[in-house]
């Protein structure tokens, strides 16, 4: 089991520019909340999103949600190993794929608004499915194998 973490916030950010960020924080927040009952939603980008909100803003709420017993052990293992569990890559890849045939068959009158999509999405796709998906994927050493 992982200690607690504290973390103090930057001291130079404006009252505004904090009340902001702790607004943008607690958007994220909901929206990875409700990822957990829409399958069609990803949770871990926005409580990642959160908590760097949170980090800017407020040391009280960024403590809460990393330490938090159900979201906190998936944003430590993104921070200490950077492993996406498979679901949130299924996902992620649907949404995408999903979004860019809406686009295609229902939205695009130029043909150069898809292929932007796609230029833009498949960066992030190649990115995404290099992750690794479990701490022991991530940590397992590589065998090389040898012609002697």
């Amino acid at each position: 089991m992982s200690a607690r973490v504290e973390y103090q916030p930057k001291e130079n950010v404006s009252p505004i520019i904090r009340g902001l960020l702790l607004a943008f924080g607690w958007i994220n927040v909901a929206l990875g909340f409700t990822g957990v009952f829409l399958p069609v939603l990803p949770t871990t980008p926005f409580l990642l999103i959160a908590l760097w909100a949170f980090a800017q803003s407020s040391s009280r709420f960024h403590d809460w949600l990393y330490n938090h017993p159900r979201f906190g052990p998936m944003l430590r293992d993104w921070r200490d190993h950077r492993v996406v569990p498979v679901r949130a890559k299924v996902l992620s890849l649907g949404m995408m794929t999903t979004s860019l045939a809406y686009v295609i068959f229902f939205v695009a009158v130029e043909w150069w608004v898809p292929t932007l999509m796609a230029c833009i999405m498949t960066p992030t796709a190649i990115w995404l499915v290099t992750r690794a998906s479990s701490i022991e994927q991530e940590t397992r050493p590589v065998k090389v194998e040898t012609d002697r």
